[in-house]
């Protein structure tokens, strides 16, 4: 296998993008932080033509396209939010008003670690989910939870720990320049 050849997982990747699937996949992403449909529509879109008007920006050494296109999708939905948080202030406060660069970075934040639990809680496998549904929204303890799902009173403790863990991971902020040389800059 040549060196530039993409990993198994890029090219069925590139399939899906083919088949339109990777669409919705960046939709999800975008709408998770957003939470407007025409918003994340709109990022849907600039994320596409991005990818289609500079494939070359895509370097599979720098790691695999799926988390490429997913950091584009944060990066565009990020400045949509920003942009948002800006005009909304400003048609508050006056035109020319600009809001606290704190607070605005608090939103941000905010939002993604919203998108990031929404995605851990939507991806982790359905018995976590199902024992956190009943703990947190429907307000019963570990041993109505171990009833409620046919369980010991241990395994629901532990699937209740496991899924806390899970979701414990979505507040975490990445390191300063953990992401990969040429994806967090502009070309």
């Amino acid at each position: 296998m040549a060196k530039d050849t993409a990993p198994r997982w890029d090219r069925r990747m590139q399939q899906r993008l083919a088949r339109g699937e990777a669409a919705a996949l960046v939709h999800s992403q975008a709408h998770r932080m957003l939470d407007d449909e025409d918003a994340a529509d709109l990022v849907t879109r600039e994320v596409f033509a991005q990818v289609w008007k500079n494939p070359e920006a895509y370097d599979p050494k720098q790691g695999s396209m799926r988390s490429w296109v997913a950091r584009l999708t944060h990066r565009q939905s990020v400045q949509r939010l920003r942009r948002a948080a800006a005009s909304s202030y400003a048609a508050e406060h006056g035109e020319g008003a600009t809001p606290d660069p704190e607070e605005l970075e608090r939103r941000v934040r905010s939002a993604t670690a919203a998108a990031r639990a929404d995605y851990i809680v939507s991806s982790m496998p359905a018995p976590l989910r199902q024992a956190l549904e009943l703990a947190y929204i429907h307000r019963r303890d570990y041993r109505q939870t171990a009833a409620d799902l046919g369980v010991t009173e241990d395994e629901a403790r532990r699937r209740l720990r496991l899924g806390l863990q899970l979701l414990s991971t979505a507040n975490a902020r990445p390191l300063e320049g953990a992401s990969p040389p040429g994806y967090g800059r502009a070309r």
